[in-house]
């Protein structure tokens, strides 16, 4: 595939003045395998029972609202009535409930069946094709309890780098949904615990219906990996206020793409003959289910309860990696081999040099290729 994708690093903090918060911006290689495609590439098809004119509009949005329980239903109605959730540079954005749209491609019954928590993914917003999800989440996290998710089959203005505008094609798995958080010293880590608890859910989900189980590992900070190939990336983003860090995670899931991308069901159909394919909604349903085990242990304990368990799933456990001196001005240009052991305490890669000296090792802002834009900084 021909077109380049700019990876961008899941987390970035907006802070009121006066407040001393480091925003988190890294950079990973790219690779030719994730979920999206360059907008003009793709037409993809429109599964909604609207007419196509409206569908094909980027001015209008369709937003199907479902819930678990009644309260869930009742605010859904609510939301209806008074059309209160907004899009930019979308006009028109309309509210159907779940009950007004039979047709949709997301089995919303299925997915609200399949859940077994008491928060996250809960109540769910889902979309034949919009802009992004993240943008629906974000943009109106003050309306949505915590724990709202937003799904879309087709989505054309998803995040990159640099301004650059990408459309995720049919059979990628992408949502977005919101958490509330207090302890900003662990927000950052928060991707971590989203990353984590996806890989944990695709493996719960083949060991339920008895599918060769599939080895899906971390790219630290925010990449997942299946036979070397990308299959999917985390974004979250933050806000502060009234005392409360409002985290926006979105996490896109290549799930049943077509060439040249891969996707989890193309690996499938090459380690068995059953025929069989993961859905969307039970990874989704799956996910929420074990993130919200993991994110009560985080909020409550930090990220140790779950390091080991992370460690087992991410790629760079004894990775050796050269890197760039920068503890003061005569160490810039410097460069050295070190060895990933691990995280530190605020997120960063914990690394020992060959001198044995311990370091923490940050990103230059500057470079495409994370692994060549390391900053070597030593743990005093």
């Amino acid at each position: 595939m021909g077109s380049r994708f700019d990876d961008q690093i899941a987390f970035s903090v907006s802070k009121p003045s006066g407040m001393r918060i480091s925003p988190r911006f890294l950079s990973l290689k790219p690779s030719p395998h994730f979920l999206s495609l360059p907008l003009l590439s793709h037409n993809p098809t429109k599964p909604f029972s609207l007419s196509s004119s409206a569908m094909e509009s980027e001015s209008t949005c369709i937003l199907v609202l479902a819930g678990k329980s009644a309260a869930d239903k009742e605010l859904a109605n609510s939301m209806k009535v008074s059309n209160i959730l907004k899009l930019p540079d979308v006009p028109v954005v309309s509210l159907l409930l779940h009950e007004e749209s039979p047709n949709e491609s997301f089995r919303i019954n299925s997915y609200m069946n399949s859940l077994s928590n008491t928060c996250f993914g809960r109540f769910l917003i889902w979309s034949p094709r919009l802009p992004s999800t993240h943008d629906v989440v974000s943009k109106n996290f003050e309306e949505l309890p915590v724990g709202s998710v937003c799904v879309a089959d087709v989505q054309y203005k998803g995040r990159g780098r640099s301004m650059n505008i990408w459309e995720s094609p049919k059979g990628c798995l992408m949502f977005s949904f919101t958490i509330q958080m207090q302890d900003g010293r662990i927000v950052p880590l928060v991707q971590y615990v989203v990353s984590l608890a996806m890989t944990e859910a695709i493996n719960d989900v083949c060991t339920k219906d008895g599918v060769p189980y599939l080895d899906v590992r971390i790219k630290w900070p925010n990449d997942l990996y299946l036979d070397g190939l990308k299959v999917g990336g985390i974004l979250c983003t933050s806000t502060y206020r009234s005392k409360k860090f409002n985290v926006s995670a979105g996490l896109g899931l290549n799930v049943d793409n077509e060439r040249p991308t891969t996707s989890l069901n193309a690996i499938l159909r090459k380690l068995t003959t059953v025929s069989y394919q993961l859905q969307r909604e039970d990874i989704v349903s799956a996910f929420f289910n074990k993130f919200e085990i993991f994110f009560n242990l985080f909020a409550t304990q930090g990220f140790k309860p779950l390091e080991e368990l992370y460690y087992k799933t991410w790629l760079h456990s004894g990775q050796r990696v050269i890197v760039e001196e920068k503890n003061d001005e005569k160490d810039h240009g410097r460069q050295s081999m070190v060895t990933i052991q691990g995280l530190t305490s605020s997120g960063y890669l914990l690394a020992i040099g060959d001198d044995n000296q311990m370091c923490e090792l940050h990103p230059d802002g500057n470079s495409f290729d994370f692994f060549k834009g390391l900053i070597r900084r030593k743990l005093t």
